[in-house]
């Protein structure tokens, strides 16, 4: 008989319970997803990506994906980047991000079918790619391999990125996405409420940056330069006469509104002649398009002059300068600008040899450095000296007048040096006068008017601030910043050509996806002088100046806090920036004289001036003024000798890992500097609180903050610059541009045979 029960089990496990567990629970592994922005959506991706971070090795390689979306691409990786120090984040970006509209050219590569293309928009791919180099306009080169991933998916992605950076519409890139986005959610994100002002929530220098949209901002202007016989004009309200005006400007007194009317039909674009600034000597900079009516351009012109003429406390004459014909013109400046990117990403990078030298003075770029701040000094001599008042005449009126306008008050008014009033500048003389972001920085791929104008006032900036760095608030991190932030698609600043364009697309936009918009004139795009949007408030200290000397220097006396006014023996002409030849104050005539390698090159002439140009009462003002010390808060003016004007190497070479200098460059400088100026601000704050007896807590609460960047530890702080600094600060080159070596190996070898910046026109597509 068989048993009913069931047999007894022979297998016995030996292995613990936890260990059971431990086996059960296996590792997940981590997904990457890149991180989006309201309104960002991803269009294609693909997994299995390598971005090459050296050429002649693959051993610093990092693997991830690669992703498109409307944005931006985004490379989403758990590896670390190799080599490098220090990481400046943008919190719009990630550490391998690039915006579309920084995107210049995109080229794919098969390595076994020996095809290269550069993709446009709507364009098919007839090979599966197995490389992308993304060339970008910040001189950067992004390069991915597609060893491993799908051959369609890679196919895929780069077609998304031709497709997407090119758009055909303005109202296709990210910024109108974004905010409609917003406006649907009735959220706010990182400080930005749409509803709210232009200038965005968030940030002090957005809130005290006038935008010019309002009467009374230009009414306040009026007052701050003591500009009493002008006014502000209403007459374009609702962009009735101009649409490449701002709706509120400032004119004489004495022109009224029917006249203005009447004489707009005259001038090229209806753009009458706007104020720009007011002497303290009651010289006004006024700057005007040219009159198409050859009829009655006589007239009008003379009926202008005296308007001008009699809004002058001294009833003085007016100096006209015709621009388009003593500046270079966009399209010189625009072929100067292709052959830098050129010099600085194709040639082997040899500063100290003769041909690099002779081929950055061949793009004459740094020649129309020099021309934009010769004759904005000129200019300047004829407001502070001749006490005229000045009028900027050019075709449109608003190219080569923002430049030479904005430069001429950065001259003359120390409130355009700190940091509010530059942003303040920019705000009056580019975007509300009507400067063409969206042609000049070509962010639809498609201008044949693309102009670096921008970089190029920029540019001039530096140099000032080069030659006389404590007159200035800001520094050259901010102003490379500020480059880079023209290049992100989602800041309303840079986006359009004129405000009336902003509210007329975004109005359409707003009716097309059903977005209330109310009593406002558009939607309310973010602004980019809201820079919590981008950085940190620690990372925003690098923008500060430790070099700048405020109108006025703390003092402590008896325990209470006084200011004093530095005297002008307190500064010196020689501080950073005099010529070598500088004996007596004087500029030695050899610093004039050209020679090999210089780029001191005669300029178009002035038609405005008299045969014997520069007159010699100007140069004698010019030799005075620069005889004496400087007046950091009054006028500044540029040395124009082939030593003074140099190329802004931080923000053209910062990609370049040949040009870094690791431990070297003006930043270790800048870090010893704001170690002493953090050092005096600790000893204020210790004797202001030893002398009212503060608390203990109100005492170390105070001690810990400071307006620096870089901290000292303690008094007589002695300790060294840190590993991470480098020429490039606060930019790293690692993995951004791939050149043949990121040690610093010589580029001749591999450039012999190659050429890294490809164009349509020296790079043959094949299919």
């Amino acid at each position: 008989m068989f048993s009913l029960k069931p047999p007894k089990p022979t297998f016995k496990s030996y292995l613990l319970p936890q260990a059971e567990e431990n086996i059960a629970s296996e590792p997940r592994i981590k997904k990457l997803e890149p991180v989006l922005l309201p309104g960002e959506i991803v269009v294609n991706e693909v997994n299995f990506v390598r971005k090459c971070i050296a050429t002649d090795t693959s051993q610093y390689d990092l693997w991830g994906k690669l992703v498109c979306t409307n944005f931006k691409i985004s490379f989403i990786t758990d590896d670390p980047m190799p080599l490098q120090k220090f990481h400046f984040k943008n919190l719009l970006l990630g550490e391998h991000d690039v915006p579309l509209t920084c995107i210049e050219q995109i080229v794919t590569v098969n390595d076994t079918k020996r095809k290269q293309k550069v993709l446009g928009p709507n364009q098919k791919l007839k090979f599966n790619p197995t490389e992308l180099i993304i060339y970008c306009k910040d001189f950067r080169i992004v390069r991915f391999r597609f060893d491993e991933a799908g051959p369609e998916s890679a196919k895929k992605v780069c077609l998304a990125i031709a497709h997407y950076s090119q758009p055909t519409d303005l109202q296709l890139l990210f910024a109108f996405e974004y905010v409609g986005e917003m406006y649907h959610n009735l959220a706010k994100v990182n400080g930005i409420d749409p509803g709210g002002g232009g200038g965005g929530i968030g940030s002090a220098s957005a809130q005290q940056t006038p935008l010019f949209e309002t009467y009374s901002d230009w009414d306040r202007e009026i007052k701050r330069t003591g500009a009493s016989e002008w006014r502000v004009c209403s007459v374009n309200e609702g962009y009735m006469i101009s649409t490449c005006l701002p709706e509120y400007f400032v004119v004489p007194s004495s022109l009224a509104d029917q006249d203005l009317k009447l004489y707009s039909y005259s001038f090229i674009g209806r753009r009458m002649p706007l104020w720009s600034w007011n002497h303290p000597n009651g010289s006004a900079l006024v700057r005007m398009a040219n009159i198409k009516d050859v009829l009655q351009q006589r007239r009008i012109d003379q009926r202008i002059c005296n308007a001008i003429t009699r809004s002058h406390p001294l009833r003085s004459d007016v100096y006209k300068s015709d621009l388009d014909k003593c500046l270079p013109n966009i399209q010189e400046i625009q072929a100067a600008h292709i052959k830098l990117k050129q010099l600085c990403v194709n040639e082997p990078f040899e500063e100290t040899e003769e041909k690099w030298l002779s081929s950055l003075e061949n793009t004459h770029w740094l020649e129309y450095i020099r021309s934009f701040l010769r004759h904005s000094a000129e200019l300047v001599y004829m407001m502070e000296c001749k006490h005229v008042s000045v009028v900027l005449q050019e075709e449109e009126g608003r190219d080569l007048s923002c430049v030479a306008a904005s430069l001429i008050q950065v001259m003359l008014d120390p409130y355009f040096r700190t940091i509010v009033g530059f942003q303040s500048l920019i705000q009056k003389e580019w975007v509300m006068a009507g400067y063409q972001f969206l042609d000049r920085c070509n962010h639809l791929k498609r201008s044949d008017k693309e102009s670096p104008l921008f970089l190029m006032f920029l540019d001039c900036v530096w140099q000032l601030l080069e030659q006389y760095p404590a007159a200035f608030e800001f520094s050259e991190v901010y102003l490379t910043l500020l480059h880079d932030s023209a290049r992100i698609s989602l800041f309303g600043t840079f986006l359009f050509n004129c405000p009336h364009q902003r509210v007329k697309e975004s109005t359409e936009f707003a009716i097309s996806k059903n977005i209330q918009l109310g009593g406002e004139k558009g939607l309310r795009f973010p602004c980019v002088w809201d820079w919590s949007l981008q950085f940190s408030s620690r990372d925003r200290l690098l923008f500060h100046n430790p070099l700048y000397v405020g109108k006025s220097a703390p003092c402590v006396h008896n325990g209470a806090m006084k200011s004093f006014k530095r005297s002008k023996k307190n500064y010196s002409s020689t501080l950073r920036g005099a010529p070598p030849a500088l004996k007596n104050g004087i500029i030695g005539e050899q610093e004039f004289l050209p020679r090999r390698n210089s780029l001191i090159l005669k300029l178009k002439p002035d038609l405005f001036q008299p045969a014997e140009s520069p007159s010699h009462s100007r140069e004698q003002f010019f030799r005075d003024w620069f005889a004496k010390p400087v007046d950091l808060h009054g006028l500044i003016l540029p040395h124009l000798s082939a030593t003074q004007i140099k190329l802004w190497k931080l923000c053209y070479f910062r990609w370049v890992p040949e040009a870094q200098i690791s431990q070297g460059g003006s930043v270790t400088a800048f870090h010893r500097v704001s170690v002493l100026a953090d050092e005096v601000d600790m000893l204020n704050r210790n004797l202001r609180h030893y002398k009212s007896n503060s608390s203990l807590q109100g005492h170390c609460t105070e001690l810990d903050q400071s307006r620096m960047y870089f901290r000292a530890s303690g008094f007589n702080d002695t300790s060294g610059a840190p590993d991470f600094l480098s020429s490039s600060f606060p930019f790293s080159p690692v993995g951004n541009l791939c050149r043949r070596s990121i040690l610093g190996t010589p580029l001749s070898k591999f450039l012999s045979g190659a050429k890294i910046w490809l164009s349509t026109e020296t790079l043959a597509n094949e299919d």
